[in-house]
């Protein structure tokens, strides 16, 4: 076990101003290194000297989950779910790879379509969240979450997220929600990131 647990915070994919002008780096500065570093924080300090500190964040969250340690299972998922999401989010223009492509259309008919659909459910997404595009038994689905409810387990495998907590968009949009979400769903993602968690067979790990 180690001495002093270490969960990392990882560092952002690309630089903070990267993504300039659909999200400010004032917001991703703060989105970053305070809210997903809190995360980190507080999961370091729930698992001190106990048998989850030598555990990979996934394990944490699986634990947690089965032990109903609302408390732990908050901090690790949401650390999981910001690592997700900012690997989502790319600051060059990106395309579905073959694979992903055909799936979409066969599943909804064309990338125009399923980004209607994920921005739509996006915006409406009641409260606080997350909006995940997936596969779930071969077809590409659109999965919502509630506060730090995940998809880092379970029979969903998420492909991108987009974070519909209000501090992702509050300093640039203030309660413009949908400002917010057409800029992510149409100059953004990272369908690079999308392509390889679809052709893959394990679902995405948190690197730190």
């Amino acid at each position: 076990m180690k001495a002093n647990p270490m969960i990392d915070l990882i560092p952002l994919p690309y630089a903070a101003d990267a993504l300039v002008p659909h999200i400010s780096k004032d917001t991703l500065e703060t989105h970053h290194g305070k809210h997903h570093a809190g995360y980190v924080k507080k999961t370091n300090a729930a698992i001190a000297d106990t048998p989850l500190a030598d555990a990979p964040l996934e394990q944490i969250i699986a634990s947690a989950e089965a032990d109903k340690d609302r408390k732990l299972f908050n901090q690790a998922a949401q650390v999981w779910n910001h690592g997700f999401y900012w690997h989502s989010l790319s600051a060059k223009p990106t395309r579905p790879g073959a694979a992903l492509a055909a799936a979409i259309a066969r599943d909804h008919g064309s990338l125009d379509a399923l980004l209607k659909d994920l921005g739509e459910k996006a915006t409406a997404h009641f409260g606080s969240g997350w909006v995940w595009l997936a596969e779930k038994g071969g077809a590409i689905v659109i999965a919502q979450s509630h506060d730090a409810a995940t998809l880092a387990t379970g029979d969903t495998k998420p492909l991108l997220v987009i974070d519909v907590w209000e501090h992702a968009y509050y300093l640039d949009r203030r309660n413009a929600r949908d400002a917010y979400v057409a800029a992510v769903t149409g100059e953004l993602l990272n369908w690079q990131f999308a392509s390889e968690n679809f052709e893959n067979k394990d679902v995405w790990t948190y690197p730190g």
